[in-house]
């Protein structure tokens, strides 16, 4: 007899309990933390590290450069997803979330402390590589465990709110560091490319402790204790949940990493080469910053708006209407990034950003963890996931600038629809997970049968 959702996923239908508020809780101010460290790097991609890293470059190669560490960090994400997700398929879901905030606390502080290109030579962009990869496996193996904390405790009519949890707290620590780095880049005026880039990262050490002792608090997943439960261990021992994903679930890997490009295509250019455009084109770093984090505002309110309306209408059909959207957004944003004034700046990152990016952000963890089984979902999820941020955020700054240089912002405009065209084909072609009974453990046979 297979187990209903309220039994591995809480009794009641409703979020507003004490244990589901600390599970959200947790998600949220984990995944908060954690993207506050990694885009933050991404912000000091555009608009520091060229100069204080690259300095001894040509602009336009240092810029490059500097791009080339930010991609670093999304290479290493896959990575991060296969190994976390192992153990987190192995050995719970909550372990993992404990260990990747302490690696990423880690390795963002050190950036904050390393010294420059100027003072220790070629060994300090060497340095920031590594630290950027520390990063990406930290927020590689992130992701996957905040969404399922939140996917696995929710009743089955709230998974898709639930999940969103977790990728609302990408745009809120989007948010957090554009913030920061906008405050102190005010009060350190001409001191900031000196020292005062520093802060915010180191800034990250209190931000950890506030996390780890609240994550510390949330109880294990109850999917994954069902599966324990189930002798599930016998069968991890016979092959790796890597090895699983690949043999049984190879299509679905492809079909959510191709629908989940867009998404992080459009952050690679809106919110990392839209933002250096922005500044090339001549408004004042501070206002671009600024309204970077008003995008931000509009996407969290829009994610959690479209995981809900994903709760009733189904995954499939939210995210064919913000991939629709994507496409006829792609060049009237590339045309307003370039005029040269904030408004435009403006008017192309709340759209772009703020509404089309929250519209896919909303459903797209719970539309992903559905269509894995729960004995490999840690690692099938996180594999098609980070591959796409890999794929799309990771190094569409470089295909953006690669492309400008060749033929001119236009050529960006057709790549970015052409992305998402084949995000919206995946979408349709993939299977509705909203009423998915995947999302329970699954019996001792069916676990044989694997």
């Amino acid at each position: 007899m297979k187990n209903s959702p309220a039994t591995v996923s809480g009794s009641s239908e409703s979020l507003n309990t004490k244990d589901m508020r600390r599970v959200l809780g947790s998600s949220l101010l984990g995944s908060i933390i954690e993207y506050y460290d990694f885009i933050l790097y991404a912000t000091a991609a555009a608009l520091i590290f060229d100069k204080v890293f690259f300095g001894n470059l040509d602009p336009g190669l240092a810029l490059f450069a500097s791009f080339g560490t930010l991609a670093v960090g999304y290479v290493a994400r896959p990575l991060g997803g296969i190994i976390f997700g192992h153990f987190g398929d192995v050995l719970g879901r909550k372990r993992m979330l404990v260990l990747s905030m302490m690696m990423m606390g880690i390795a963002t502080i050190a950036i904050g402390l390393l010294p420059t290109t100027a003072s220790i030579g070629i060994a300090a962009p060497i340095i920031l590589v590594l630290l950027r990869m520390v990063q990406g496996i930290s927020v590689g193996g992130e992701w996957g465990g905040a969404t399922l904390m939140a996917l696995e405790h929710a009743p089955a009519s709230k998974r898709g709110l639930a999940a969103s949890f977790a990728n609302a707290g990408a745009p809120a620590g989007g948010l957090l560091a554009t913030f920061v780095v906008s405050g102190v880049s005010a009060l350190t005026g001409d001191q900031f490319l000196v020292w005062g880039w520093r802060i915010p990262f180191l800034f990250s050490a209190v931000l950890i402790v506030v996390g780890m002792v609240i994550r510390l608090k949330v109880a294990e997943s109850p999917v994954f204790k069902e599966l324990e439960s189930k002798a599930a261990v016998v069968e991890k021992k016979r092959r790796t949940p890597i090895m699983r994903v690949l043999r049984n679930h190879p299509r679905t890997v492809v079909i959510t990493l191709v629908a989940s490009l867009g998404f992080y295509t459009m952050q690679g250019i809106l919110t990392s080469w839209g933002v250096s455009v922005a500044v090339a084109e001549g408004v004042e770093r501070s206002t671009v910053l600024n309204i970077k984090g008003m995008a931000a505002v509009v996407t969290i309110v829009v994610c959690f708006a479209a995981a809900r309306l994903s709760d009733r209408i189904g995954r499939r059909s939210v995210l064919t209407l913000g991939g629709v959207l994507g496409v006829l957004w792609a060049f009237p944003a590339l045309y307003l990034m370039h005029n040269g004034t904030a408004w435009g700046f403006m008017l192309a990152v709340l759209v772009g950003n703020g509404v089309i990016q929250g519209i896919l952000a909303g459903p797209i963890g719970a539309y992903i963890s559905e269509l894995f089984p729960a004995d490999v979902r840690y690692t099938g999820a996180s594999l098609s996931y980070q591959g796409a941020a890999t794929l799309g955020a990771g190094f569409t700054p470089m295909i953006a600038t690669a492309l400008t240089l060749a033929g001119g912002f236009v050529w960006v405009g057709v790549f970015w629809a052409a992305v998402l065209i084949l995000g919206l084909i995946a979408v349709r072609m993939s299977p509705e997970g909203a009423q998915s009974q995947q999302v329970v453990a699954p019996s001792k046979k069916e676990l044989q049968r694997h």
